[in-house]
């Protein structure tokens, strides 16, 4: 069965459901509280402003492998509920970038960067920094308040708002904890792989690409057997692709990622490559991890050292088995195709994505 027009362009649907509602949504802000509009406008453009989709695009394939149909009369419907997943993430992002006193955001400054920057320009009282905190909170706060309010709002039917609520409430709680995990691993310098690869399920794995997948069967009616294998297939799949993701935290181009090369060594990430590259002798790393002020220099040494000592290797092997597993995983689940084919290419490119 080949993909449907609305499988193929999937990513520009999405785009033109969050426009449209955030389009909305601005207009019933300017009629609350004018001053408000700087807000959801910053939100819009951090929502609008890049992104691949991945996480409405997993929604959308694990709704198909139910036997979703995207000529019937749901596909609307689904397709504004999974694009709300967009502004979980936003909330994530932001939140995150926060917590990490990052500064770009996909080339772009971040959002409590840019509301510090115009405190400062405007001269207005207090510590420009305290008020960018304090925005970039109640923003992130602005994008999980309104996911809900898109997904609920989306018009599914009852019975799928009442299938999909289980995934969509664990999904944002296990989210929330994978933040706490971060910040509480990071503040007492735990660096064992245990922990890295806790944060990684909790924080990646379960909101990028096993609970989507099981909102989307959820919608479709999917059956116990359907289910467990998805979230099986989305479980080794979103880890994987964490891992890739803190390879390019090291080694990534910023012209590719949008950030500083070695910002999370900067932020001092306990990822599964830095646990491995201390358990394995990268010394380096403890003078490197969690340095504001590191220079590029440093950074090569870092990179150098984590090839040597077989770092990079075992992450990459570690990749390498979770792809196989889930792809596994997915050929043992009962999907209707051409979902099947597809989430096969997904995990692919997830995964693969070069440096």
């Amino acid at each position: 069965m080949p993909p449907h027009p609305l499988d193929l362009e999937l990513p520009k649907h999405v785009d033109e459901a969050l426009a449209g509602y955030l389009a909305d949504r601005r207009a019933l802000g300017e009629r609350m509280e004018e001053n408000f509009t700087s807000a959801v406008d910053a939100l819009a453009d951090f929502v609008l402003g890049g992104g691949k989709r991945i996480r409405p695009t997993f929604a959308w394939w694990g709704w198909r492998a139910a036997g979703g149909d995207p000529e019937g009369e749901l596909a609307g419907a689904v397709l504004t509920a999974v694009s709300s997943l967009e502004l979980i993430q936003a909330c994530a992002l932001v939140h995150d970038d926060l917590m990490d006193a990052s500064e770009t955001r996909r080339g772009m400054p971040t959002v409590h960067v840019r509301f510090a920057r115009r405190h400062r320009r405007e001269g207005w009282l207090g510590e420009p920094e305290r008020f960018g905190l304090a925005a970039s909170v109640l923003i992130g706060d602005v994008a999980l308040a309104w996911a809900d309010d898109m997904l609920f709002a989306a018009g599914l039917p009852t019975d799928a708002l009442q299938r999909l609520s289980l995934p969509w409430r664990d999904m944002r709680t296990e989210m929330l904890a994978g933040q706490y995990l971060d910040v509480l691993t990071q503040a007492r310098g735990d660096s064992s792989p245990d922990a890295a690869l806790r944060i990684d399920r909790l924080k990646t794995a379960a909101y990028t690409v096993e609970r989507p997948l099981h909102m989307g069967a959820a919608i479709g009616g999917a059956s116990p057997e359907l289910v467990d294998g998805l979230r099986s297939f989305g479980t080794d799949i979103g880890v994987a692709f964490q891992l890739r993701d803190d390879l390019l935290g090291v080694f990534g181009d910023p012209a590719v990622t949008g950030k500083p090369a070695g910002d999370d060594l900067r932020e001092g990430k306990r990822t599964l490559l830095v646990a491995l590259g201390m358990r394995f002798g990268a010394d380096v790393l403890h003078e490197a991890l969690g340095k504001p002020d590191l220079d590029v220099a440093m950074v090569d040494e870092v990179r150098a050292r984590l090839r040597e000592v077989g770092a990079v290797d075992a992450v990459e092997e570690r990749i390498a088995e979770l792809t196989a597993s889930a792809l596994l995983a997915l050929e043992r689940a009962p999907v209707a195709e051409p979902a099947g084919e597809r989430l096969a290419e997904l995990a692919v490119s997830a995964t693969k994505r070069t440096y």
